[in-house]
């Protein structure tokens, strides 16, 4: 009997505890749940299904346009796309859960204190510290824009900041073996893809570097539950464990509506869209290298995921367009400029995009001629 008295106190008080951070957490958030965007969870929920609707209006006024008329899709049409669309959601979706674990043991478990003490003073071996965080520490573009705001609040140089916000979602080892995974038949993919991410983090670190003098960042709090900061290292035990399983499982289910949005899109695309007019983009120097960053940036894919997404237009664009996707989209896309915009300036922001289209587009170009031809 007391042990059982002993579990209900505990369970009790973690109620308490639990009831207690979510109502001093709404009040902070005026009664909603608050991204690190400052988005909430309904707004991003609507922004997804205006975008999908849209998508799905564009698709039927361009049949329209086409044909002159809308004619429903016959039965193997909508056979291919129910085959598509699960086959990109199953293979990915393992990638994501692994993704998402490791990041949430490294937000709760390891202590921001280490990083910043291993931080060299030369500006080129910090380029080479960035590079390896990102190897070391698989986080994705959702998970690393808060932890770098920390971090460059506590001291860590911004050139730094920005390469790993660039450059650490594309070069960990979870995105590493998605993407040989999805590009098996072709692992050139791979590597191009790993060097362009570290050769475009590491020039625009060097030109944040050189003439970046103003701090950029928005001098304001996080909002809830935008990371674990020092709250979790004063959790010990089971409560570490739980945070992180807590932060687990929000960060799944937020990157999973942006998996399943890509999936039903190219699904969309690669069922509906004759191949002859796909062809068609792919065709030329520049539109198909130009169709693959708006993709990228209206899909916001989880760089775990995207690689599968990209595989499946092998047949129909160049593997260089194809590099542009898989580059551009972890550091540039809808989902991290909101949450860019909460953390640094907008001019930032802007100076940001530009230096990330013009470098990533200019060296996938360069890759395409001399490694793909």
């Amino acid at each position: 009997m007391n042990y059982v008295n002993r579990l209900r106190e505990k369970s009790f008080l973690l109620k308490s505890v639990i009831i207690t951070i979510k109502i001093r957490g709404l009040a902070q958030t005026g009664g909603k749940i608050v991204y690190v965007d400052g988005t909430s969870r309904r707004m991003r929920n609507r922004n997804l299904i205006v975008i999908a609707a849209g998508s799905f209006l564009a698709v039927l006024a361009w049949q329209a346009l086409r044909t002159g008329s809308v004619v429903l899709p016959d039965p193997s049409v909508i056979g291919l796309f129910k085959t598509m669309f699960i086959g990109i959601v199953l293979e990915a979706v393992p990638f994501i859960m692994l993704g998402v674990v490791l990041s949430s043991f490294m937000q709760v478990y390891i202590p921001e204190t280490w990083i910043r003490k291993a931080i060299p003073r030369n500006p080129f071996l910090g380029l080479v510290f960035a590079c390896l965080l990102g190897i070391l520490f698989p986080i994705c573009e959702c998970g690393m824009i808060p932890v770098v705001r920390r971090l460059i609040n506590k001291g860590m140089p911004l050139y730094i900041g920005v390469v790993v916000i660039l450059a650490g979602p594309v070069v960990n080892p979870v995105v590493y073996a998605a993407t040989y995974t999805a590009f098996r038949m072709n692992p050139e993919m791979v590597y191009a893809r790993m060097g362009l991410a570290l050769g475009t983090g590491a020039l625009i670190g060097l030109f944040v570097y050189a003439f970046i003098n103003k701090n950029p960042l928005k001098h304001r709090l996080d909002t809830l539950y935008s990371g674990n900061g020092q709250d979790c290292a004063h959790a010990q035990g089971s409560g570490k464990f739980l945070a992180m399983t807590s932060h687990a499982g929000t960060e799944f289910f937020d990157m999973g509506k942006y998996l399943i949005f890509g999936s039903l899109i190219t699904a969309v695309i690669q069922a509906f869209v004759p191949r002859g007019d796909l062809s068609a983009l792919g065709e030329g120097e520049v539109l198909p290298h130009l169709f693959m960053m708006g993709f990228a940036y209206i899909l916001s894919l989880c760089s775990t995921s995207d690689a599968f997404v990209a595989s499946s237009f092998l047949q129909t664009f160049s593997k260089g367009s194809l590099l542009t996707f898989l580059v551009f989209g972890p550091m540039l896309d809808f989902k991290s400029t909101l949450m860019l915009l909460s953390v640094f300036k907008t001019k930032f922001v802007l100076l940001l995009a530009l230096l990330i289209t013009v470098t990533v587009f200019a060296g996938s170009v360069l890759v395409e001629h001399l490694f793909f031809r």
